[in-house]
C-alpha cells in the first residue's frame, strides 16, 4: 500500500481524497498544519507528498525549501488553486515533481501518483547500478572511475551537490544558496565557469557533456 503524506488545510477536500485514494491501495495521512506535516515527514517514511501552496503559518514554497535543506528524499505533487505561473515554475524548479491545478478530477491525481510511483521504482532500480562517482564527505574527495579528482573547494562542493541531486534541475540560485564557497555575492556566471572546469575533468569532450546537462534559462541537471 502506498503511504501518502498530504499537507492540505481544506479538510473537506482532504477527507474526500483520503476516501477516494483508499480505493487504489493508497493510504493518506493529512495535516492541516505545514509545521506538523514537516514533523511527520521527519519521523516517518512516506512514498509521496501532496502539498498545497496556500497554507497557514508557512507558505507551500517555503515548505519545499525546508524539504530541500533537510535533504529528505520524497517525490512531491503540488495541489494548488494558485493561478500565478511563477509559483508553478518556482515549485517545479525547487523540489516538486508534478503540479496539479485545483479544481481537478481525483482520478487524474491517482494517475499522476501511479506514474510517479513507477518513476520512483525505476529510479531505485537504476541506483543499484554502480556509479562512476564515489563521494567521501569526511575527506572532501570525489572519486571518478576509481581515480581521485583534483578539485578546488568550489568544484568539490558543486559536484557533490549535483551527485546528491541526480536527475533534478538545479537553478544557479539554488547552487549559490547551497554551497559555502560560493557566497551570495557571486554572480550567476561564476557558477557557469566552475561547471565548465568540472566538465573538463570528467568529460572526454566538455563541449558535449556526458553528465552535467545545461537547462537553458534555468541551470543544470546531473544525469548518469
Amino acid at each position: 500500500m502506498a503511504k501518502i503524506l498530504m499537507i492540505e488545510d481544506d479538510t473537506e477536500l482532504a477527507d474526500l481524497l483520503r476516501e477516494y485514494l483508499s480505493q487504489f491501495n493508497m493510504k493518506v495521512f493529512n495535516f492541516e498544519s505545514p509545521i506538523k506535516g514537516l514533523e511527520a515527514l521527519n519521523k516517518s517514511k512516506y512514498d509521496i507528498l501532496i502539498l498545497d501552496l496556500s497554507l497557514p503559518d508557512i507558505d507551500g514554497i517555503d515548505v519545499c525549501k525546508k524539504i530541500i535543506k533537510s535533504a529528505i528524499d520524497i517525490p512531491i505533487i503540488i495541489s494548488s488553486a494558485r493561478s500565478d505561473y511563477s509559483d508553478k515554475v518556482l515549485a517545479l524548479e525547487l523540489a516538486a515533481d508534478d503540479y496539479l491545478a485545483k479544481p481537478y478530477n481525483p482520478r487524474e491525481l491517482v494517475a499522476r501518483i501511479q506514474a510517479l510511483l513507477r518513476r520512483i521504482k525505476k529510479r531505485k532500480e537504476q541506483k543499484n547500478i554502480k556509479s562512476d562517482f564515489d563521494v567521501d564527505e569526511n575527506e572532501m574527495i570525489i572519486m571518478y572511475k576509481n581515480n581521485t579528482l583534483n578539485l578546488t573547494s568550489a568544484e568539490y562542493e558543486i559536484l557533490a551537490l549535483f551527485l546528491k541531486n541526480k536527475n533534478r534541475v538545479l537553478t544557479r540560485d539554488f547552487i549559490l544558496e547551497n554551497t559555502k564557497t560560493m557566497d551570495y555575492e557571486s554572480i550567476d556566471r561564476s557558477v557557469d565557469v566552475i561547471v565548465g572546469r568540472i566538465r573538463k575533468k570528467i568529460d572526454d569532450d566538455p563541449k558535449e557533456p556526458r553528465y552535467i546537462k545545461s537547462i537553458r534559462g534555468i541551470g543544470y541537471k546531473f544525469v548518469e
